[in-house]
């Protein structure tokens, strides 16, 4: 019985200290010193152009300016072009941006632009004109319990560099 009961103390005590010692690897991640990441729409590619369904690549480059890497879990997204919606989900990708580091996310999306056509080809009809473009969502982070980071970021994108001559 004693015998028992001491392994049983071991037990605990080394969990106790395993769980520690993982709680204070996620520590920095909810402490004073974390630094949100900066999130910015690089690039957007049309993979197929249907009647009824687009599909698109969303690049987004993600900025650490934290001292550790950054797991990143997902990112939820809602981007407008102008006035009109291209996309909303929410991506399940995983990756870590290293410490002071810069990485690329893509995100896959389709979408039906049909109801907005007209605007969209009087948009492309100035190829040289800018497209103003709004991203707003949440980047998750961390690992199990992470934290969610809210984004938004307006920018500018020019139709005329992304149609090939």
């Amino acid at each position: 019985m004693r015998f028992l009961a001491q392994t049983i103390r071991i037990s605990t005590t080394v969990l106790l200290l395993g769980a520690l010692v993982a709680v204070s690897g996620c520590s920095t991640w909810f402490s004073s010193s974390f630094k949100d990441p900066r999130i910015q729409l690089t690039k957007v590619d049309v993979i197929k152009s249907r009647l009824l369904e687009q599909e698109f690549m969303l690049t987004f480059r993600i900025e650490n300016p934290n001292d550790h890497s950054l797991p990143i879990r997902g990112l939820v997204y809602d981007v407008h072009l102008n006035d009109i919606q291209l996309a909303a989900g929410e991506s399940s990708g995983w990756m870590t941006v290293p410490a002071h580091g810069t990485e690329l996310y893509e995100v896959p999306v389709r979408t039906n632009l049909w109801r907005h056509m007209k605007y969209v080809v009087r948009l492309l009809e100035k190829p040289d004109s800018p497209i103003q473009y709004r991203l707003q969502g949440e980047v998750k982070t961390g690992l199990m319990r992470g934290r969610r980071v809210h984004i938004a970021t307006n920018g500018e994108i020019i139709p005329g560099d992304f149609i090939p001559e």
